[in-house]
This record gives C-alpha cells, sequence and structure tokens, in this order.
C-alpha cells in the first residue's frame, strides 16, 4: 500500500509499505481521509516522545470498515463497507480513568498516529485494545466521509465545551484564531452564545479566514487592548467565558483577569513543557468563584456529538476546509498549516 511514512524531523517519505493484515481481535479500515492536525506539523517539525520513526502518523481519520476480524464483538454490527471514524484516545484498560471511561486520560495511553501506525496510508489497523474501547464510529449516511475528517479536531473543542456549560447570553472570548478557535466559536454560537470573539496577533489571517463565518468580532492584541475592550463591552461585569486555543501565557493570565463572577476558563492549549508555569491572583479564583478547567483531547461521546452536528449541518463543516491534497502532496499540506495558509487541510487518501 502507499503511506507516508514519517523518518524523523522534515523527513516523510510516501512510499510503498506492507498492507497491514487484520487480526482476529482487531478492524482494518480502508482510510478515505485524514486532515493534519497542528500536532501533525509539531511532528514533522520537531518530533514527539511517543512516535519513534519510521512509523506513519495521522489521527484524523474517516473510511470504510475493509475487514472485520472473526473473533470482534461489538455492541453494533460491523460490516466491510461501513462509513466510519477512528476514536484517537487509546486506555491501558486497567487504571482509575479507564475504568470510568476517560481513555483520554489514562497515564499510559497509546494513541493512533503515535504510538499506533496512522491514517497517512491506504489502510490502518485498528488494534485489539481500541476495538474492545469501542472506539469506531459508525457514521450517518448524510455526512460525507471528507466532512468527517473534522470530526476528530471538533471533538476536542466539544470535549472543552462540556465543562464551560455556554448558554444564551454569554460573552466568550477566544484567544487563538486556528481551526479550533474557530470550532470554538461556532459551537459557542450554537449553544447561545451572545457574542463571539477572537483574539490572535496574526489578524489578518483570522480576517481573512473569518469571511466565511458570521457573527464573530476579531481583535488584533497588538492594537487593542483585550482586556480593557472586555470590560467596556460588558460595562465592567467581565467576560462570561475565555477560551486558549492557543500556546500562549498571556493568554492564560489576561483570560483569568478579565473574567466576570462565576465566570469559566478553559486552558484549552498547552504550554511547552520547559516553561509552563504562569503567576495568577488566586483571589481572584476566590472572590469571584471562577471556575479553571483543562482540557485533553476526547472520547467517543464527543465525537458522536461532533458527528451529529456536523450531519445535521448545525456546523457547516466546508466553512473550516481550505484545501484538499493527495497523500503525494503531504508535505505541501503540512507547509501549508504551518504558514497559517489553510485553516484546516485534507489528506485525500482515496476517494469516496
Amino acid at each position: 500500500m502507499k503511506a507516508a511514512v514519517y523518518y524523523g524531523i522534515q523527513d516523510i517519505r510516501v512510499e510503498d509499505v506492507p498492507t497491514p493484515i487484520c487480526g482476529k481481535d482487531e478492524v482494518k479500515v480502508k482510510v478515505n481521509y485524514c486532515a493534519i492536525c497542528g500536532t501533525d506539523v509539531r511532528i514533522y517539525l520537531s518530533g514527539h516522545k511517543k512516535v519513534i520513526p519510521p512509523t506513519i502518523i495521522g489521527h484524523e481519520i474517516t473510511g470504510v470498515i475493509d475487514e472485520v476480524g472473526s473473533e470482534v464483538q461489538y455492541p453494533e454490527k460491523l460490516e466491510k463497507g461501513d462509513k466510519v471514524a477512528l476514536v484517537t484516545s487509546i486506555g491501558c484498560g486497567h487504571c482509575k480513568m479507564c475504568g470510568k471511561g476517560f481513555y483520554n486520560l489514562c497515564p499510559d495511553t497509546k494513541a493512533i498516529g503515535y504510538f499506533y501506525p496512522g491514517g497517512y496510508a491506504e489502510y490502518v489497523i485498528v488494534p485489539a485494545q481500541a476495538v474492545k474501547q469501542q472506539t469506531i464510529i459508525k457514521l450517518p449516511e448524510d455526512i460525507s466521509l471528507k466532512e468527517g475528517a473534522l470530526i476528530e479536531a471538533l471533538s476536542c473543542a466539544i470535549n472543552a465545551q462540556n465543562y464551560l456549560n455556554i448558554s444564551s447570553g454569554d460573552i466568550v472570548v477566544i484567544y487563538g484564531g486556528g481551526p479550533i478557535g474557530f470550532m470554538h466559536a461556532v459551537i459557542a454560537q450554537a449553544d447561545g452564545a451572545e457574542k463571539v470573539i477572537m483574539v490572535d496577533p496574526s489578524y489578518e489571517r483570522i480576517e481573512h479566514f473569518g469571511k466565511n463565518f458570521d457573527n464573530i468580532i476579531f481583535l488584533d492584541p497588538k492594537k487593542t487592548n483585550i482586556k480593557d475592550y472586555v470590560m467596556q463591552l460588558t460595562k465592567g461585569y467581565g467576560a462570561d467565558v475565555v477560551i486558549t486555543a492557543c500556546p500562549a501565557k498571556q493568554a492564560q493570565i489576561e483570560g483569568i483577569e478579565m473574567l466576570g463572577s462565576k465566570g469559566r476558563i478553559s486552558l484549552f492549549g498547552g504550554l511547552p513543557k520547559d516553561n509552563s508555569f504562569i503567576t495568577i491572583d488566586a483571589n481572584l479564583i476566590h472572590y469571584k468563584e471562577l471556575s479553571v478547567f483543562g482540557a485533553f483531547a476526547s472520547n467517543k461521546k464527543d465525537y458522536i456529538k461532533a458527528a451529529k452536528l456536523i450531519a445535521e449541518k448545525k456546523i457547516d463543516a466546508s466553512k473550516f476546509i481550505s484545501c484538499t491534497v493527495p497523500l503525494e502532496k503531504i508535505s505541501e499540506g503540512i507547509e501549508m498549516v504551518r504558514k497559517g495558509e489553510a485553516l484546516k487541510c485534507i489528506v485525500e487518501i482515496s476517494r469516496e
């Protein structure tokens, strides 16, 4: 089969590799599309401790079932030709978090596209542990596989917003104007947010991509004092919700400072491991009864909700897709994402 094999930093090669064999307790999926994630870009540029080259990366996968192992047991019947998306996180199955179904928080999580070979290939194997944890999502008929390639990223935003309880009248501030930032914006709008404000120093970029989205206020932090703007907009109350969809300390610090009473903040974007400490005024959290949440990856229920939102056209997936490239041009796609020339770039492995 054809696959884009990651050999190391800035070295990914499309070549022929052996087609994987489906084990008796595994499922083999023919990949149609795999979207390029920001993490894929970071792996390409800097590597990742859980990615041991040579290997195949890519985890925002959609395709059709090609083969079901003879001993596979699954709540839903899995058949050849079923349209599916794959949950990335696979837990150990024995720890406290796995016992609660939070496989993304397993301390020994092994993900597709990291530990296991991923979706930048014509076929991918869903390993036995993933099958056991029911990570195969059968897709509604009225969703295309290309649109479905956005489900994984959208599910991560949904996981974060499960904690935030955004509702009618809320003022939501989002730091970061990448694809995840825009996904957070449309989910917040769907939940009834009164105003959604997006902040990014790459102002021209978010203004350009923002033409596809309605009723988002775009701000350039180089020209506008964001905290003062929000305080003036809310008559001194502050934001109801802040989401930091970027790896920036200042966004986290400023976000907490601008929250109104009962405000909620999601520290969605992680910070560099060697520079991850921030200083905050704990009294703000105490006296305003603020809630500070983390968010990492997602779980099956978030995928199912994401698929439903796309299938029911409550979220228009086409607005996020800037380009589609064949597998042979995956390096060009990664570069477009790195340079901010694409919101989401989809790698087409095989057509529907």
